[in-house]
């Protein structure tokens, strides 16, 4: 069994700041990803409206741009596994990363968060066959084909913009009569001769034997149902907390999402909370950032005070 200071959970935008002000701090810092650096950062095509970058960037550019300023600092670990369980209540913090039992005075829970299904029956069968929660990662498996996008705020809107470059046709199916995303992004949408928008509706049904072959969409306001052959459906509408692991103590809402206060800080002593995971409105690669200085600084005080 180690310990630590600190131990970071997720290396998502959140994750890495705060185990980069940990590290600045010269605090004993360990950061757990069970994957890349990153987090959805990775799954991200292009970023445009993270400060300093004009031009935008590519998601894994900045994915790799942050976590390289973690390669000076040995007072930090990384460790790579899943967090199982977690022991929050005591003076000195326990989690289990895959089969081993790991100590900290603090934890700054960074998990961020997973895509949300539809919930249609036999769902989960098509998923990596025709089903995909990730333009950036399966675009090109749909090269010169029909795709669908479900969703309307902004990940729907810039994923579709990716696979507009791409497939032959992209189908933008949303159950409200406009888009919760920006302007900009429809605007743009709209130039594309291939991308058809599909307002006031949803996909009822999936169909195929081996994979996808078509979805069935039901138009809200006349409860019509027809047929969209497509090979491809890529799903955008939210997100839930990737928190299996967080134990009944800790405070969350009713979707999951953990509870904190304007420094990060938990109702557990010792126990801080950033990026996407935290209940909160806005939940973007720079409020991700923010909050992960937060939570550092919060946790440092909160070790400075407590061992001095």
């Amino acid at each position: 069994m180690k310990r630590f200071d600190c131990l970071v959970i997720g290396a998502g935008p959140a994750g890495v700041c705060a185990a980069l002000y940990l590290a600045r701090f010269d605090v004993r810092v360990a950061l757990v990803e069970k994957l890349a650096p990153g987090g959805l950062l990775l799954q991200t095509s292009e970023v445009e409206n993270y400060p300093g970058f004009p031009k935008g960037i590519k998601g894994y550019e900045l994915a790799d741009a942050l976590d390289a300023q973690l390669a000076p600092y040995a007072n930090l670990t990384r460790i790579r596994g899943e967090v199982q369980e977690m022991e929050l209540g005591q003076d000195v913090k326990r989690v289990r990363i895959d089969d081993e039992w790991h100590e900290a005075h603090a934890v700054i829970i960074c998990a961020g968060v997973r895509y949300k299904s539809l919930g249609l029956p036999d769902e989960h069968k098509f998923i990596g066959k025709g089903l995909s929660f990730c333009a950036l990662c399966d675009a090109n498996f749909f090269r010169g084909q029909k795709v669908a996008v479900v969703g309307g705020g902004n990940s729907a809107l810039e994923e579709s913009l990716y696979l507009a470059k791409i497939a032959s046709e992209v189908h933008i199916i949303h159950r409200r009569d406009e888009f919760r995303g920006a302007p900009i992004y429809v605007s743009r949408l709209k130039e594309h001769a291939n991308v058809h928008f599909e307002y006031s509706t949803v996909v009822s049904a999936l169909h195929g034997d081996t994979a996808l072959e078509g979805i069935t969409l039901k138009r809200l306001h006349s409860g019509k149902e027809e047929f969209l052959p497509v090979q491809g459906m890529f799903i955008f509408i939210g997100f839930l907390p990737a928190g299996h692991f967080l134990p009944a103590e800790l405070e969350v809402d009713e979707n999951g999402f953990i509870h904190t206060d304007l420094e990060m800080r938990t109702k557990l002593p010792g126990v801080f909370a950033a990026g996407d995971i935290r209940a909160k409105l806005c939940r973007q690669v720079v409020t991700a950032v923010g909050d992960g200085a937060t939570a550092a600084n919060s946790a440092f005080t909160y070790l400075e005070r407590k061992h001095g």
